[in-house]
């Protein structure tokens, strides 16, 4: 039997006896150049894909039994939670350091497997806010995060500046004068009487919708100097934020005394805005949203009255590391490929653990077995042509701050950076894929290389037929997942990337990510499409390129 089925044949010649010469030789060019190119497209759909015997070989040392037994102690209570500069982290730390010493991977440089840094800790004290001549409650009529160290802000008036957006279409910035003003806007987004965006023109809607960092970085960029944003539901907030704004910020540098921003409920916008004889009104804030609504157009006005906050933060020091395993290529050495996971988690509260066995415990052990299947290929002879640097970051939970210091002191210079092959989070189903372990999410592949893309894809057709699902591949989602995990801080320096993730889940954040509800085999299936990918980037001739620029 022959190995592909045997290609239809060549059509017949149509009858010369029904058309003339030269409307034949028409038809016959035609005929050909249309047959010609289906017969390339049935050539292109059988093209044998070569499996590579070494990788596959390989790949078979990624297994469930140390995946298991590896996230079993690093989710364990014994390890607190892993919170950055607690013990719990340096215990993590010291463990992976360990996985990369047995596997007989030298420390980087030859003298550690660490990358210390150093930290600021922010630790939270109650702000005095007045406006007008009312002192307001903390975390009743306002919150805010330990972001600052020390501030005193002091403002005559306060300029209302709508949904505080800059977009073509609709800007509520134009012709506005707010540099070192306090600015007060609403959250969310504007829609026409119709529900249209009045940013898209349509009914889908924005990242300005739940992103509130766009806001406070478009004030920024236009030097304001304080942004009270008014939210629908402020006890809803606080409860939802608890752990955040009772817990200490972290820092790599202290933060200068520029934008402070603060969350405020309708009830105390409404004193502010009753300053204005405009708003005079127990609804003023759904007065001016319904104003915006209705006409279509920004609005802003100036309200008569001063505004006042002070905070004293109380700030510590500690020290945390990222974990590095290096292992080094041969004829193209200088050049390297880095996969990443994030080893930190949220810690404890009194004597709750948030274990973190999905986030990230599952992104960390499939980094410890891909550095332990390279490292005993490179010892049967086998070893990358390219080097690799596997690390495990700290910090990610406070802001990606371990990725964040590698890039501005980088190791190995980052013109030689290859890409990030990042994981967080592959060990759970989220809701859209309740009853099929066999997917992950991709995101960022195509941003930067074109031919990184087309080799993760390769990668899994060729070994793993996973569904490549790309739904949050897209700057403009809503949950911004691009620029929440590690990796976005190699994109952020045209370094290309990928992000290996399966999605939130209940359990996300919270006590109850344990690693009873684990899916191991879908850790080592992923883990595998990772180690193809890298593979491939390691051992081909050319260096994949930075061809486009969507980040």
């Amino acid at each position: 039997m022959n190995e592909y089925p045997t290609l239809v044949s060549m059509p017949k010649t149509p009858n010369l006896k029904i058309f003339g010469l030269g409307i034949f030789c028409s038809f016959f060019v035609l005929s050909s150049a249309l047959y010609a190119q289906e017969v390339k497209k049935l050539a292109d759909s059988l093209t044998p894909i070569v499996k590579d015997s070494k990788a596959e070989y390989y790949s078979q040392n990624i297994s469930v039994e140390s995946l298991s037994k590896n996230l079993h102690v690093l989710a364990s209570d014994e390890f607190e939670g892993r919170e950055t500069g607690k013990k719990g982290q340096k215990m993590a730390a010291s463990y992976i350091a360990a996985q990369f010493k047995a596997a007989g991977i030298p420390p980087y440089k030859d003298t550690m497997y660490y990358q210390p840094f150093m930290l600021n800790v922010i630790v939270p004290s109650t702000a005095e806010v007045f406006a007008g001549k009312k002192k307001y409650k903390n975390n009743i009529d306002y919150y805010t995060y330990p972001d600052q160290v020390e501030l005193n802000l002091s403002a005559e008036n306060i300029l209302f500046l709508g949904y505080g957006l800059q977009e073509l279409s609709y800007n509520d910035y134009e012709g506005m004068d707010v540099k070192d003003k306090v600015l007060m806007i609403l959250e969310g987004e504007p829609f026409s009487k119709d529900s249209l965006s009045l940013i898209s023109g349509k009914k889908m809607k924005s990242s300005w919708l739940t992103d509130t960092k766009l806001k406070i970085k478009k004030a920024g960029d236009n030097e304001v100097k304080g942004l009270l944003i008014v939210v629908e539901d402020i006890v809803k907030d606080v409860e939802k934020n608890k752990h955040k704004l009772e817990s200490s910020s972290m820092k790599l540098e202290l933060p200068d005394s520029g934008l402070f921003v603060i969350y405020i409920s309708k009830k105390m916008a409404t004193d502010i805005l009753n300053a204005h004889a405009y708003s005079k009104n127990k609804n003023a804030v759904d007065l001016l949203k319904q104003k915006i609504s209705e006409t279509g157009k920004p609005f802003n006005m100036d309200i008569p009255t001063s505004f006042n906050i002070s905070v004293k933060n109380v700030v510590k020091k500690v020290s945390s590391e990222n974990v590095l395993g290096f292992i080094e290529g041969s004829d193209l050495k200088e050049e390297v490929v880095v996969i990443t996971a994030h080893y930190d988690h949220l810690g404890k509260e009194g004597a709750v653990v948030f274990n973190g066995a999905d986030d990230d415990g599952s992104g960390t052990v499939a980094v410890i077995e891909l550095a332990k299947t390279f490292a005993k290929a490179k010892q049967e002879g086998a070893g990358p042509r390219r080097s690799m640097l596997f690390m495990t970051v700290a910090g990610e939970e406070k802001g990606l701050l371990g990725s964040s210091y590698y890039v501005n002191n980088p190791v190995y210079p980052l013109k030689n950076t290859v890409c990030d092959l990042n994981i967080d989070m592959i060990g759970r189903l989220d809701d859209r894929h309740p009853n099929n372990p066999n997917y992950v999410y991709l995101i960022g592949s195509d941003k930067l290389s074109s031919g990184l893309h087309k080799i993760s894809e390769k990668a899994n057709k060729t070994y793993t037929n996973l569904e490549l699902d790309y739904k949050y591949n897209n700057t403009a989602d809503k949950n911004r997942y691009y620029y929440r995990s590690d990796h976005y801080n190699f994109a952020k320096n045209d370094i290309p990337v990928i992000f290996y993730f399966n999605g939130t889940h209940v359990d996300y954040h919270k006590e109850t990510d344990e690693v009873e509800k684990i899916d191991f085999n879908k850790i080592q299936k992923i883990t595998k499409l990772v180690f193809f990918t890298a593979w491939e980037l390691v051992n081909r001739d050319e260096r994949i390129i930075v061809d486009s620029d969507k980040k």
